[in-house]
């Protein structure tokens, strides 16, 4: 699972995110756990070392115990989630009015099930259609950007 983390997960989704984090506010990233001597540390280590039962990253949180309050280490992850919602409103009625205003022959590329039922007039409760508008908004855009 090791092996494959590092050869997918990191590079294609956690890295790339970070990476479009930092760019994004013009900093520099570095992930210092990926140093070529901490990796192949962790990697010869025990497994007892990595994971004991119903806690994984055993190690590293006694090393941050020793430096961080608990109840720091000892949170639910946040992620890397959109706002989509905050963002088009708590109703959507934001991406809803977009939507209608994209580009010309927008809505030929976009499916009738997937459009018109979700986006123009339809209840965004108690199902939440954000993250089809905000796919729908995003496809606009580009479209907008590369077709004038």
């Amino acid at each position: 699972m090791m092996a494959l983390d590092a050869a997918t997960y990191l590079p294609d989704d956690i890295l790339v995110k970070l990476d479009r984090a930092t760019m994004a506010v013009s900093l520099e990233g570095r992930v210092p756990l990926l140093d070529h001597r901490v990796v192949e540390f962790a990697w010869r280590l025990p497994m007892a070392f990595k994971v004991q039962p119903g806690q994984g990253k055993w190690i590293l949180r006694q090393v941050l115990y020793q430096y961080v309050p608990q109840a720091l280490v000892e949170r639910p992850k946040s992620g890397f989630a959109l706002p989509i919602e905050r963002w088009l409103g708590a109703n959507c009625t934001t991406g809803r009015r977009t939507v209608g205003a994209g580009p010309p022959g927008a809505r030929r590329h976009l499916s009738a099930r997937a459009h018109p039922a979700k986006v123009a007039g339809a209840s965004f409760r108690p199902r939440n259609w954000q993250h089809a508008l905000w796919d729908i908004l995003m496809f606009q855009a580009w479209l907008e950007a590369t077709h004038g």
